[in-house]
């Protein structure tokens, strides 16, 4: 009985935490919009054409400093780590067998894409997305194959709760680089934290640093990055400052997500 107790409490105990997560979130998203307006107020309003002609979004990058240290130590991770290892699993795994987990890894994660459909109004997307799981966990065997699209043409739909706070108005925030994990911002962060609580894995075992979860976790990672091995690499090498190209890249990919509506799952 004390075992149920305490299990409740810590999810109750989640729950507050990512409630308030959102809060945070919603807060510097407001808190840089203040900023903006009171920069328009002192310098003027800026034209509609102003804003046509900028390049594309932007983001504040208070902690740039943090930001850079966080990129080379992730750069150096890539190279280092991630990279060969992707290498070694590509040369070993045959194409068609990382095919086969690649279904299976996006099956699964299929929570994710239904919740936020819902959340954003889209009851015929989300209604896809549970026809499309029912259809690979059977006729599928398990998601291994991804026969809703490749049998009756049912295309995923790329949703998130990133991309669900940003159709609600909340704005990003300010840019953060994550150790591994990667460009984010305030409100990516928090998304990202939800989406997390969604995925099938996070409830292998209740202990955070359990083995097998991490197992699954670097092999699903792993397995996406053996299919985009040089990427990366053509980025940087074609940007003067790696660092405000991909700040950029991620910026522009969110915005597109968001104004865009959803997006053919890859």
């Amino acid at each position: 009985m004390s075992c149920r107790k305490n299990r409740f409490f810590s999810r109750l105990a989640v729950c507050l935490v990512f409630l308030l997560s959102l809060a945070l979130a919603f807060a510097c998203a407001q808190g840089v919009a203040a900023a903006q307006e009171k920069q328009s107020d002192e310098y003027g309003d800026v034209t509609e054409e102003a804003v046509a002609s900028a390049e594309g979004p932007t983001i504040a990058d208070p902690i740039e400093p943090w930001n850079r240290a966080m990129y080379h130590f992730n750069d150096k991770f890539y190279f280092w780590l991630l990279k060969p290892v992707a290498q070694g699993y590509k040369y070993a795994i045959p194409e068609t067998f990382r095919i086969i987990f690649s279904n299976f890894y996006e099956n699964i994660l299929m929570p994710i894409r239904f919740v936020n459909n819902l959340l954003q109004g889209k009851p015929d997307d989300a209604g896809r997305e549970l026809a499309r799981f029912v259809i690979n966990s059977t006729v599928g065997v398990a998601g291994f194959r991804d026969c809703a699209k490749d049998c009756f043409g049912i295309e995923s739909r790329k949703a998130d709760l990133c991309q669900t706070l940003g159709k609600y108005g909340i704005g990003s925030g300010f840019y953060i680089v994550w150790p591994i994990l990667g460009p984010s911002s305030v409100r990516d962060t928090f998304g990202w934290v939800g989406d997390h609580f969604l995925k099938p894995a996070t409830y292998l075992s209740p202990d955070l640093l359990d083995p097998g979860t991490i197992a699954v976790t670097a092999h699903e990672k792993v397995n996406y990055f053996s299919f985009r091995i040089g990427d990366y690499e053509t980025l940087k090498g074609a940007a003067i400052d790696p660092y405000i190209a991909i700040r950029d890249a991620y910026i522009q990919y969110r915005k597109r997500s968001i104004e865009g509506g959803s997006e053919p799952q890859k």
